[in-house]
C-alpha cells in the first residue's frame, strides 16, 4: 500500500480503484481519514525483490506448445491425472504461451467474461470477493433481523449498523437534518480560532479536510507512538487531477465541479450560489495540490519524517493552532509531531489566514458532506456516482445491499468478523497457511544466502529481518473492543459519524502505551494480503485463503503460485525499495553496505524501465518508479514461491515421475496459478486512472512481466530465445 507521508499504508497486493467519495480509514488500523487509493493486494486492493542482470541461463529451446510434453522429466513417464484448482478450460490454445502468457492462460475467459454493470474491473480477487460477499449478507441480515439482541452486544451493534443503512425509505425521510449539528459547528466559525476548532473537529470526524493526523509507530523509533500529520484534503484521487491541462484531466474537473454545485443545490443552494461555491473548493483544492508532493515522492521515508516539537511545528504554522486542536483531539500530552510534508503545511497556514472565511467554510462544509453522501437521500450518493462514472467508466452503481456490507466491514468488520471465520475458516486451512509461510520464509532466507551480489555483512542483516517477521494468518488473536460504540435504529448518518468518532478515539487512545504488534489492519472477509514496514509483520486474512489462492484439495504446484506467491509478494515487500529502509525492529535505519544499496538500485532500476514501457491502453504507460514497490514483490514472490514448491516436489516425490494434472507439469500448473489469480477484465477508464494513482501495475503486466525475466517459466513452456516472452540475458531483471 502507498505510504502517504508519516502516515504509513502497508504495502497490500491487489489495487483498488480510489473513490471520489471519502470513506473512513484507519491509518496503520485505526487513524481515520479519507481513502483515495484503497488500499487494499491491489491496494487495501498487496513490493521488493532481487536482479541478477545477466546470472540466468536460458534452457534449451524447444518446440513451443501448450501443455508442454516433451520437457524432461524424471525417469519414468508421469502419470496424467484430473487436476483441482485450475480450470484449464479458461486457457486460449490460439495463443502462444511464449508470445504472450496471460492470454493464453486465460484468454477464453477473458473473451467469456464481461465486466458486470456495477463494476470497473472483473477477476478473480472480485470473484471471491463477491463469495465472501455472499456469507457476509447473510450475516448481516440476520443480525439486522434479530430484534431480541442484548442492547450493546456485538450482534445488536452490527444488525443496527447494517439495517439503519439499508432503511432507505428512513434516509429518506431525514433529508440532511442528522448532518444539520455538524453543518452548524461549521457556519458558526468567526475568527481563525472558532475555525480552527472546527478543523479539530474534522479530523475527529475523519472526513479529511486540509491533512490527516492521527497516532502510529514512529518510523525511527517503533516500540513508541507517534502523532503523524499528512497531506490530504482534496476531493479527487490525485494531485494531478488538478494540475494536468489534458483534455481527460479538464473533463475530470468539469464533472467534478458538476457534482460540487448540483449536491450545494440539494443542500437548498441557488444554481448561481452553489456554482460560486464550487468554484471556491476547487480554488483551495487547487492551491492544496499544488503544494502536494506525488505519489512518487511519497515513496521516499526519510523525506517524509520530519520530527518537530509542537512548539516548532506552531512556530512554523501558527495558523494551524496545533496545541489546541491535539489537546481538543485527546493528544495534549504529544512534545512532538512528525509533518509528512513541511512545504504542503505551510500552504495550509497560509491558506487557513489568506482565503476569506466564507470560502474556508464551503470547503469543510464540502468535505464533511461529500464524506457522507451514501449516508444522505439517495440523489447525494447519485451524484457522487456520475462523478464516479467519468472517473472509471463504470456503467451502474452497486446494489445498496452491497455498499453498505462494506460500509458496515469498514465500520465494525471484527464484530462479525469472527461469524464470517466460524462459517468459512476451519483451522486445518490455517494451519496449512502457515506451512506454507514457514517454507517460502525458508526459500527466502536460500535465496538471500546464494546472492552473488549482496555483501555477507549485508546478507546477515537481511536474513535477520526475515527471521523477525510476525505472521499474521486468518483472523486477530484477539477481537477488538466495541463497546464504547453506540449504534442504534435511529439514523445510518448518526451511525456513520459515531463510528468515525469511535475508530478515531481508539487510534488516539493508543498514544503513550506499549506498541501492539497483534493489532489487524484488515478485517476477517477482506480478499488482500499486506506487509507493514512498522511492525515487520505481514498478514492474510481469512478472505483471501480460499479458492484460486489457496485450496487445500489441489496440487501443491497450484498452492504455490496461487496463494504461495502472494505469500512471497508480501515476505518481498520487507525488501523492497520501501522495505529494505527498515530494520529487523521496524525502525528506519540504513543497514545496507554502500555497494549493496548501489547494487540494489541499479537492479530495480531495470525493473522499473521494463514497466515504463507497458501500455494497457492507447498512448497510456505504467509509472515504474510509482509501481516499484508492487512489481518487485511480484518478480520476488513468484520466484522464491517457485523454488519452495521444487523443495517440496523433490520431497514428495525425489527423482521419480511427478504427476501430470490434466496433461500439464507441475512447472507450467504453477505459471498457470499465478496467471489465474491476476485474470481481470478492466474498463479503459479505470486502466487510466489505474496508472495514474495506483502503485500496483495493471494486471496483464502483473502477470507477464515477472515471468518474461525467469528462465524457469522459459523452461516450463520450451520457450526460444526469439520468444516474446523471453527477455534478453543483457536486461533479464532478477533481485532475489
Amino acid at each position: 500500500m502507498l505510504a502517504y507521508g508519516d502516515l504509513r499504508f502497508d504495502c497490500a497486493l491487489k489495487d483498488v480503484p480510489p473513490s471520489p467519495c471519502k470513506y473512513l480509514i484507519l491509518s496503520l488500523l485505526s487513524i481515520t481519514m479519507k481513502n483515495r487509493n484503497t488500499l487494499t493486494l491491489a491496494a487495501f486492493s498487496m513490493a521488493g525483490l532481487g536482479l541478477s542482470l545477466s546470472s540466468c541461463s536460458s534452457s534449451k529451446p524447444v518446440a513451443t506448445t501448450a501443455p508442454d510434453t516433451t520437457m524432461a522429466a524424471p525417469a519414468a513417464e508421469a502419470p496424467v491425472v484430473k487436476g483441482v484448482g485450475l480450470d484449464v478450460a479458461n486457457i486460449d490454445p490460439a495463443v502462444a504461451p511464449c508470445d504472450d502468457f496471460f492470454h493464453f492462460a486465460s484468454g477464453t475467459w477473458l473473451k467469456n467474461t464481461p465486466i458486470p454493470g456495477s463494476e470497473v474491473r472483473w477477476g478473480s480477487f472480485q470473484q471471491l470477493a463477491d463469495r465472501n460477499n455472499a456469507v457476509s449478507r447473510q450475516i448481516l441480515e440476520e443480525a439486522a433481523a434479530n430484534t431480541s439482541a442484548a442492547k450493546g452486544s456485538n450482534m445488536q451493534k452490527v444488525g443496527d449498523y447494517y439495517g439503519s443503512a439499508m432503511d432507505s425509505v428512513a434516509i429518506e425521510k431525514a433529508g440532511i437534518t442528522p448532518l444539520k449539528p455538524e453543518l452548524a459547528r461549521i457556519a458558526a466559525a468567526k475568527d481563525l480560532k472558532s475555525l480552527q476548532a472546527v478543523v479539530a473537529r474534522q479530523q475527529a470526524l475523519g472526513t479529511g479536510a486540509f491533512f490527516r493526523a492521527g497516532v502510529g509507530p514512529d518510523r525511527k523509533q517503533s516500540t513508541v507512538y507517534a502523532v503523524n500529520l499528512g497531506q490530504g484534503g482534496l476531493g479527487m484521487p490525485d494531485r494531478d487531477y488538478y494540475l494536468k491541462d489534458d483534455a481527460r484531466s479538464k473533463s475530470i474537473r468539469n464533472a467534478y465541479v458538476a457534482y460540487m454545485t448540483n449536491t450545494f443545490k440539494l443542500m437548498g443552494d441557488a444554481e448561481a450560489t452553489a456554482a460560486k461555491k464550487a468554484a471556491a473548493v476547487l480554488s483551495i483544492e487547487t492551491r492544496l495540490a499544488q503544494a502536494s508532493k506525488s505519489r512518487v515522492e511519497l515513496r521516499d521515508p526519510y523525506a517524509n519524517y520530519n520530527k518537530m516539537t509542537v512548539a516548532e511545528a506552531n512556530k512554523q504554522f501558527p495558523n494551524l493552532g496545533l496545541p489546541a486542536m491535539l489537546a481538543q483531539n485527546k493528544l495534549g500530552a504529544a512534545k512532538e509531531v512528525i509533518v509528512g510534508q513541511p512545504a504542503f503545511f505551510k500552504e495550509v497556514n497560509t491558506l487557513m489566514k489568506q482565503e476569506p472565511l466564507a470560502n474556508i467554510k464551503t470547503y469543510l462544509d464540502w468535505q464533511l458532506v461529500s464524506s457522507v453522501s451514501s449516508a444522505l437521500p439517495k440523489a447525494y450518493s447519485d451524484e457522487a456516482f456520475r462523478f464516479t462514472q467519468v472517473l472509471t467508466g463504470a456503467k451502474q452503481q452497486q446494489p445498496r445491499w452491497k455498499r453498505m456490507l462494506g460500509a458496515t466491514d469498514a465500520a465494525m468488520g471484527q464484530a462479525f468478523g469472527q461469524l464470517y471465520v466460524d462459517k468459512t475458516f476451519t483451522p486445518e486451512t490455517k494451519q496449512k497457511a502457515m506451512q506454507m509461510v514457514t517454507n517460502i520464509k525458508a526459500s527466502m532466507a536460500e535465496h538471500i544466502q546464494q546472492l552473488d551480489w549482496m555483501s555477507d555483512v549485508t546478507k546477515q542483516e537481511a536474513l535477520k529481518k526475515l527471521e523477525a517477521f510476525k505472521v499474521k494468518i486468518g483472523y486477530p488473536d484477539k477481537w477488538k473492543d466495541y463497546s464504547a460504540l453506540t449504534i442504534s435504529r435511529d439514523s445510518y448518518l448518526k451511525n456513520v459519524l459515531a463510528a468515525r468518532q469511535w475508530a478515531y478515539n481508539d487510534n488516539v487512545s493508543k498514544f503513550g502505551k506499549p506498541i501492539d504488534r497483534n493489532e489487524w489492519r484488515f478485517t476477517p472477509p477482506t480478499v488482500n494480503a499486506s506487509y507493514n514496514s512498522s511492525m515487520n509483520d505481514i498478514t492474510f486474512p481469512a478472505g483471501i485463503m480460499q479458492p484460486p489462492f489457496f485450496d487445500p484439495n489441489a496440487d501443491d504446484a497450484v498452492n504455490y503460485g496461487g496463494m504461495g506467491a502472494v505469500i512471497g509478494h508480501e515476505i518481498t515487500h520487507g525488501f523492497d525499495d520501501q522495505g529494505r529502509q527498515s530494520d529487523a525492529e521496524g525502525n528506519l535505519r540504513d543497514w545496507w553496505t554502500k555497494e549493496d544499496a548501489a547494487k540494489f538500485e541499479q537492479r530495480a532500476t531495470l525493473v522499473g524501465n521494463q514497466y515504463s514501457a507497458f501500455s494497457p491502453v492507447d498512448s497510456v504507460y505504467v509509472n515504474g518508479k510509482l509501481t516499484m514497490g508492487e512489481n518487485l514483490a511480484d518478480f520476488g514472490g513468484l520466484s522464491v514461491a517457485y523454488s519452495a514448491l521444487q523443495k517440496e516436489l523433490q520431497q514428495k516425490y525425489g527423482n521419480g515421475p511427478r504427476p501430470k494434472y490434466d496433461g500439464y507439469t507441475p512447472e507450467q500448473r504453477f505459471f498457470l496459478a499465478w496467471a489465474q489469480i491476476w485474470r481481470t477484465n478492466a474498463r479503459p477508464e479505470y486502466l487510466r486512472q489505474q496508472v495514474m494513482t495506483d502503485p500496483h501495475s495493471p494486471a496483464q503486466f502483473r502477470t507477464n512481466g515477472p515471468l518474461m525475466n525467469m528462465p524457469e517459466f522459459y523452461e516450463a513452456f520450451g520457450c526460444k530465445e526469439d520468444a516474446k516472452m523471453v527477455r534478453a540475458q543483457n536486461v533479464r531483471a532478477r533481485v532475489w
